[in-house]
């Protein structure tokens, strides 16, 4: 199975990698990685790889002349390929747009234009908007609140018209919140422990009540090879972890577990339009692939705390 991955020097994308290349996740007989390579894509994140396993392409996902050059033959598109950070989508949406959108768009032009076996578009939870109580089916409305969230369901809604329309074999994954090794430092987990670790304060919003359901990125990239190989075309499959934290129980179980207190924490004034509460109704998922998440949050936790400390060259150079 020849297969191309669209944002794979990124933190969830590398993960896919590593593991589509040494068997983790099997199938794979050929991988083409494709990845524009902007600040939170880097090929250190795929150093591991021998450099003759895979083939890598620096692009840009709405560039249409190289999309077509490189679809030919592959038989699996799995875009991760997006920009994903809210805050910097609430202070310029553009380029949330111009990847996000017209970038999922090419790809699945390209995909369909060369008989493209199936597409696999990487989403999120934050396209449900927020939930007071319960949990979201694949079926719920698309309610986004940020301007991220937005460019992740518009992508969506075009990956579903490709599959109406043309008969395109799209496969949607929506993934609760993810942590693990390879996290850009911007992101809550990853900045809070490379802070912690330079005797920094952790910066919380509003008073930390809001809550997020949490995955490690290993099981979220299992979830999401279970679809490739057995969803159901045109199927949107949530994956999560089953963890619900509030921002101030999370922060407090890092402290905890880096010997820090309280007296860390920062309070800061909250972003504009926070989300109060995601969470995910798994049991499509697991009923029809038959998949549950294997990494427990406290060991999972733990094993990333260790992977920054262990791995301060790969994140220094990105804070500082």
């Amino acid at each position: 199975m020849k297969v191309l991955v669209t944002g794979g020097a990124g933190f969830i994308g590398s993960n896919f990698v590593r593991k589509l290349i040494d068997g983790s996740l099997p199938g794979a007989t050929e991988v083409t990685v494709v990845d524009k390579l902007t600040y939170a894509g880097s090929l250190t994140n795929l150093s591991s790889i021998p450099d003759d396993s895979y083939r890598f392409i620096q692009g840009d996902i709405c560039d249409q002349e190289l999309i077509s050059e490189i679809m030919p033959n592959h038989e699996v598109v799995v875009n991760f390929a997006a920009e994903s950070h809210v805050d910097r989508s609430i202070l310029g949406a553009r380029d949330f747009i111009l990847t996000n959108v017209l970038g999922t768009q090419t790809l699945l032009q390209s995909a369909r234009a060369n008989n493209v076996g199936r597409f696999i578009q990487i989403s999120t939870d934050e396209v449900y908007g927020t939930i007071s109580s319960g949990s979201w089916t694949e079926d719920f409305p698309l309610l986004p609140n940020s301007p991220y969230a937005a460019s992740k369901a518009s992508a969506d809604l075009i990956c579903r018209s490709y599959n109406k329309t043309f008969g395109l074999d799209v496969r949607i994954t929506r993934c609760s919140n993810n942590y693990g090794p390879y996290q850009y430092p911007e992101k809550a987990i990853p900045l809070f422990i490379t802070n912690l670790i330079d005797g920094k304060k952790v910066p919380l919003y509003g008073s930390g009540s809001n809550v997020r359901e949490w995955i490690h990125v290993d099981d979220h990239v299992r979830g999401i090879h279970a679809v490739m190989l057995k969803g159901m075309p045109g199927g949107i499959y949530n994956i999560g972890g089953g963890r619900e934290l509030s921002n101030i129980e999370l922060t407090e179980t890092i402290l905890k577990r880096m010997n820090k207190d309280s007296s860390q924490i920062e309070f800061t004034e909250d972003r504009p339009g926070h989300d109060f509460r995601y969470s995910i109704d798994t049991s499509k998922i697991v009923k029809e692939l038959g998949y549950s998440p294997l990494v427990a949050f406290e060991s999972g936790i733990e094993s990333t705390i260790n992977w920054y400390r262990e791995n301060e060259q790969w994140w220094r150079p990105l804070k500082y």
